[in-house]
This record gives structure tokens, C-alpha cells and sequence, in this order.
């Protein structure tokens, strides 16, 4: 095994401790889908340890065009119970755990806690919402992206940092914006963004570099630009913020 990650020990950032550090990571991917896929595949890839995979969804024909873990196959399927399948043919080493069921705050409140970090792919923003707000009250890091058209973004939340609720104070009411179906996203963008969530996570678990905390990554692959805006914690945030100041 020790040739499958030889081009990741001999980086100085990594080595034989950073290797045994992702070994020994449990990693939650929700959303097993355009972003989670890739996201997924590189982790297990780089040797990550545990991954969860929650996702409570069967692969669809439509999902083909970016959901890059099944094949024509795979329609009809369990996505969870596929991806594990992927991941295990990639690497039987990692233990790929899944879970047939969309995170609620019921089975999230369980689940989440039991991993050192969690990774958001899912493609709507009541969900995206819930588990920001999940591994703040876990105390639990988070990458967490979002992806339409031509366009993708992503960011980092630390404990302690602002989180994704001090970015977007308030979501949409339901239904007074377009669905995923209705904007459509082209494959190899989801592909980019998720493969920069799992650069993240990496980053994240390993303590290396400048992750994307108080900052969001945002790309537009129509135009080739890509910007990091900066943000700072809302203190009165809703989700992250002090109680005082939230009460007041």
C-alpha cells in the first residue's frame, strides 16, 4: 500500500504523519451526488480512513451528466449503497459507511458528532441550511459548496469562525426560487467545485495551509474567474453568534 500513496508522502505539507492522519480521519459527506461525487473519490483516493456517505436518493438517468460514481447501470440504485460500492473498488482499505436517509435534525443531531468533519453536497438549501447549523452546534468543521450552471462556490467553517449562516443571513421562502432541475448545472463545474472541497478537507484534517474560513470561493467557469471574498463573524448571527447579542 505504501505505493498508492507515494506522490502524497513525499509532499513536506503530508508525509508519513499527514498519511496516517487521513487514515485515521471520519469524514461525513452529505450528498452523494454532482459535488459528492468527486469529493468522494479523491478522498478515498488520498487514503481518508471513514467515510460516511449520506444520501437518501436512487440514481436517475438525469444524475449521469455530473454524478460521476455510477454508470448507466447504476439507475434505480441505492446512491448511498452505490457510492460505497465506487469507493470500495477504489480502495477497499477505507471504510465507506452508508447511510440511505436525507440528514434531518432528528438523525443528524446523531449522526453528525460522530465524525471529524463534515462535508455538505447536497443541492438544496434547506439542507444546507440545517447542516451548517448541525456542526456549529456540534462543534464540528465543515466545507460546505453549492454549484448551478456555469458557477459554483464553496467555503469553510471552524468552530469559533463565522459560519455559513453569517454569509447568507436568510434563506428564500420556498418556492420563490428556481430548482436545481430548473437551473441546470453543467457536469465538469460540479466536478471543479467538488474537487476543491475534498483539496479542503484534506487541508482541514491535516492543519495545513489557509483554509477557506471567513472566506467564500467563488468561480465562474463561463468567464474563467475565480474571487475570494472575505467576511467577517456576525456576532449576531442567528446560528454562530453571541447569545447576547442574538437576543438582543
Amino acid at each position: 500500500m505504501e505505493e498508492r500513496y507515494a506522490r502524497q508522502v513525499v509532499i513536506p505539507e503530508i508525509g508519513e504523519e499527514g498519511q496516517a492522519a487521513l487514515r485515521d480521519a471520519r469524514v461525513l459527506v452529505i450528498g452523494a451526488g454532482g459535488l459528492g461525487s468527486p469529493i468522494l473519490l479523491y478522498l478515498a483516493a488520498a487514503g481518508v480512513g471513514t467515510l460516511g456517505i449520506a444520501d437518501g436518493d436512487k440514481v436517475a438517468p438525469s444524475n449521469l451528466n455530473r454524478q460521476v460514481l455510477y454508470d448507466a447501470q447504476s439507475v434505480g440504485r441505492s446512491k448511498a449503497l452505490a457510492a460505497v460500492r465506487r469507493v470500495h473498488a477504489l480502495n477497499p482499505d477505507v471504510n465507506a459507511i452508508p447511510y440511505e436517509e436525507r440528514v434531518l435534525r432528528q438523525n443528524g443531531l446523531d449522526l453528525v458528532p460522530g465524525f471529524d468533519l463534515v462535508i455538505e453536497a447536497s443541492d438544496n438549501l434547506a439542507t444546507k441550511s440545517l447542516i451548517n447549523e448541525l456542526c456549529v452546534r456540534s462543534g464540528v468543521s465543515l466545507v460546505w459548496g453549492a454549484v448551478e450552471r456555469f458557477e459554483g462556490q464553496m467555503g469553510t467553517y471552524v468552530p469559533g469562525q463565522a459560519c455559513r449562516r453569517c454569509v447568507f443571513p436568510s434563506d428564500p421562502e420556498p418556492g420563490t426560487y428556481p430548482s436545481p432541475a430548473e437551473l441546470g448545472v453543467v457536469g465538469a463545474v460540479a466536478g471543479t467545485i467538488g474537487a476543491l472541497q475534498a483539496v479542503e478537507a484534506i487541508k482541514v484534517i491535516l492543519d495545513v495551509g489557509d483554509p477557506l474560513a471567513n472566506r467564500m470561493l467563488v468561480w465562474d467557469g463561463l468567464y474563467a474567474q475565480f474571487d475570494v471574498i472575505d467576511f467577517d463573524r456576525n456576532p449576531a448571527c442567528s446560528i454562530c453568534g453571541d447569545p447576547d447579542e442574538v437576543a438582543s
